[in-house]
């Protein structure tokens, strides 16, 4: 799946990072101008992305949790710098903000580098009743990086996919009814959608003020967690927040091996039964869950 690989460094806790931001970002874009053409999962890198990585590799200390990172926005997101946020509609083509969305300060406050912008279904999806998963004017037609011409599903389809492309290893997406979950489901990757109020939405298109939130998408629970911790928390602007910071949880710290014990899970046998290859995988995942 992973058709380029960094130099890491692993750390006493078992975490790998890319030796500098700046070998991150260049490495992150190499794969992107690489593979990319073929899946149309990025609607624009950003040009201060190995000038973000130098800067934080300049400032030394302490690093943050997601020091390593090159990390891809939906293009529903707004991001301090030249990019515009365009939902991927061509009315939005110069929608340049001139600044970050609070859960992007919180990345860049965590040494993360904002690659760029990931293609998304147009509008998040809600531009008609017959709207196409993964497609928008401004980006193209995402496709699946495992099957090219099968469907990526909506409306975080570029950020699925860039991950499960191995362009990046974490891009964030935003749901209101299963945007994120179904791009991650469908393209092999870790997908979460927040509670409501965990994570601010402040400057994010907007669809419903009940139902939105921005949330991970990674290439595996780890690296969901890191970033999920990095993007929690309050904002002022975003009343929906005002209780997310006494919420908070060290969600590395949960991810324990037996942390299933106990667990009661729901089979639904009624969706198998279309095809003996996938329901023989549908059984060793029971298995591993049993174990």
């Amino acid at each position: 799946m992973f058709l380029a690989l960094l130099a890491m460094v692993c750390s006493h806790a078992g975490r790998c990072v890319a030796q500098t931001s700046e070998a991150a970002a260049k490495a992150a874009i190499a794969r992107v101008q690489s593979i990319d053409p073929k899946i149309h999962a990025v609607i624009a890198l950003d040009p201060t992305a190995v000038e973000q990585g130098r800067a934080i590799d300049r400032r030394g200390g302490r690093r943050g949790a997601l020091y390593g990172y090159a990390i891809l926005l939906k293009d529903n997101i707004e991001a301090d710098g030249p990019l515009a946020t365009t939902a991927g509609s061509m009315a939005l083509l110069n929608n340049v903000t001139h600044r970050d969305a609070p859960l992007v300060k919180r990345l860049r406050a965590a040494d993360a580098v904002i690659l760029g912008k990931a293609n998304l279904s147009e509008w998040a999806n809600i531009r008609s009743n017959a709207s196409i998963s993964g497609w928008s004017g401004v980006g193209g037609q995402t496709r699946n990086p495992y099957a090219l011409d099968r469907d990526p599903c909506g409306s975080s389809s570029g950020s699925a996919a860039a991950v499960a492309a191995g362009e990046v290893q974490a891009a964030i997406g935003t749901e209101t009814d299963g945007s994120i979950t179904c791009p991650a489901a469908v393209n092999g990757v870790v997908g979460l959608k927040p509670t409501v109020g965990l994570v601010s939405r402040t400057w994010i298109v907007p669809i419903s003020h009940s139902q939105d939130t921005a949330g991970p998408i990674a290439v595996d629970v780890t690296t969901a967690a890191r970033v999920l911790g990095a993007i929690a928390g309050s904002d002022p602007m975003d009343p929906a927040t005002a209780d997310a910071d006494a919420h908070i949880e060290n969600y590395l710290a949960a991810l324990r091996p037996d942390a299933l014990k106990g667990a009661r899970i729901g089979v639904l046998r009624f969706a198998t039964g279309w095809s003996a290859a996938t329901d023989k995988v549908f059984e060793q995942a029971l298995a591993v869950l049993r174990a």
